[in-house]
């Protein structure tokens, strides 16, 4: 397992976790909030995981209250917005900070130096655990571009 997959996680739910649990699956990571101008990108994140998860594909969800508040809720509330408003499937986690000295340790590996930039930031993680593309806010699930780099991770083998 890579780095990346044994940083410890919690659920939204409260429940430990990592990103190997999902070892063999092609993973989106995204830093998402209910009170952003993306928010409605959950609509789109959602019909993508549905569509691809069959595929060994999982969309994973950081809610995150770094920019402009646009997160103010706790788990629980995150958690029944996306039910009740988007009815979201897609594994959701924790609220975690995406910036800062402070930033999840999950981040910091994502990220590197380079500081997310803004609510619904999008990470492409390979069957291996590796990053393997970077996609910001403005590009929408449904993005051409996103879309081919996530067919071409599933199209690799699996280790």
């Amino acid at each position: 397992m890579t780095a990346i997959q044994d940083i410890p996680l919690k659920t939204i739910t409260g429940g430990d976790a990592t990103l190997g649990d999902y070892v063999g699956q092609v993973l989106l990571v995204v830093n998402v909030a209910s009170k952003c101008g993306f928010t409605p990108q959950y609509e789109g994140l959602e019909q993508l995981h549905e569509r691809l998860s069959g595929r060994g594909f999982a969309v994973l969800g950081f809610p995150a209250n770094d920019f402009a508040g646009q997160e103010p809720g706790t788990d629980e509330e995150i958690a029944e917005f996306c039910r009740s408003t988007y009815s979201i499937q897609f594994p959701m986690f924790s609220k975690i900070k995406v910036l800062g000295p402070d930033r999840h340790p999950l981040y910091r590996e994502l990220s590197g130096d380079e500081d997310v930039n803004w609510n619904f930031e999008k990470f492409l993680i390979s069957r291996t655990g590796e990053v393997v593309g970077r996609f910001p806010t403005q590009i929408a699930p449904d993005d051409a571009e996103l879309s081919a780099a996530i067919d071409r991770e599933l199209a690799a083998p699996r280790p």
